[in-house]
């Protein structure tokens, strides 16, 4: 048996031109790199990285056994070509992943923190009628959203941030139909609804999904949330379609799970009838599979390792 209550959103993956300054960028940010694993034949290396201070969630833990994990993906050479460009998933012909979440301790501070030291923004906190919100942008420009784990009323006199409190809150991709979406991300994957904002005057609705994580006392103490945005009527359009971020333009990659048991747990996804991106059994590598949710986007999934003892990484 697998059981799906023991599954984590483990990470979500983006590729990255100069992984020297996103990483740079992400560590500015309080998270630290735990792991990283080099494939020298295909040319590329992967980057884990998340935060691991004493207060963080999963201190010290394997990176498989862990929500909250960001993998950046290198193509080795892609830092020295002026013309290879990241699409970060929020214009056309790129469209479909939206950004990623860091709640913070108090967020005006962390975001003074952030615009001193240089780093742009997409969004800042006195742009537009949402105040309690900011997006900065990466190196490749892509949309990292700053909330407050507290109430940003009573953090505009703070003038101090702790990045060890930080969290890697959530991840946002676009989905065309949100029946279908929940109903995959529920019923197959095992995540559980925790909330729904719905927007009717701007025709759209939010939906927070994850698994288990103990009591954090908010909603921004959490790590390892996927956000949904359906924007009413899409569903209805049959050549409607949100890019997965693997096709040209390439940016963002996959969202991960990582499983109690992988071999019980794909037969579980393979009863339930699900679309395979690749297979255990597919290729050489038979320690990850990849779902295809409804919108095409890659689900990877992968052992715990924490739970049982697979793989050597």
């Amino acid at each position: 048996m697998t059981e799906p209550s023991k599954y984590l959103f483990n990470h979500s993956m983006l590729r990255v031109k100069d992984p020297k300054a996103s990483i740079k960028f992400y560590e500015f940010l309080g998270m630290k790199k735990i792991d990283q694993l080099d494939f020298p034949d295909n040319k590329f290396s992967v980057y884990f990285l998340a935060y691991d201070d004493q207060n963080s969630a999963s201190t010290g833990a394997h990176w498989t056994g862990r929500q909250g994990v960001l993998e950046l993906t290198h193509n080795h050479g892609s830092e020295n070509d002026p013309s290879f460009k990241i699409t970060n998933g929020n214009s056309d012909p790129g469209k479909g992943f939206g950004h990623v979440c860091v709640a913070v301790d108090n967020i005006q501070a962390a975001c003074t923190r952030l615009e001193d030291a240089g780093y742009k923004f997409q969004k800042k906190l006195s742009d537009g009628r949402m105040r309690h919100i900011a997006f900065a942008l990466d190196p490749d420009e892509y949309w990292v959203e700053i909330i407050g784990q507290n109430d940003s009323e009573k953090t505009k006199e703070v003038k101090e941030t702790d990045t060890g409190s930080y969290r890697f809150n959530h991840t946002m991709i676009r989905v065309k139909d949100a029946e279908k979406s929940l109903k995959f991300y529920q019923e197959t994957m095992g995540m559980t609804l925790i909330r729904t904002n719905e927007n009717p005057d701007n025709k759209f609705n939010l939906y927070f999904l994850g698994y288990p994580a103990g009591s954090p006392p908010t909603q921004a103490h959490r790590e390892g949330l996927l956000e949904l945005t359906w924007n009413y009527g899409t569903e209805k359009d049959p050549e409607f379609k949100y890019h997965d971020g693997n096709a040209e333009p390439q940016g963002f990659g996959h969202i991960a799970i990582s499983v109690d048991d992988l071999d019980k747990a794909c037969a579980r996804f393979e009863e339930k009838g699900v679309s395979w991106k690749k297979k255990l059994t597919d290729g050489r590598m038979k320690n990850v599979a990849f779902v295809l949710d409804p919108d095409g986007y890659w689900v990877e999934v992968i052992q715990n390792e924490r739970l049982k003892r697979t793989s050597n990484w």
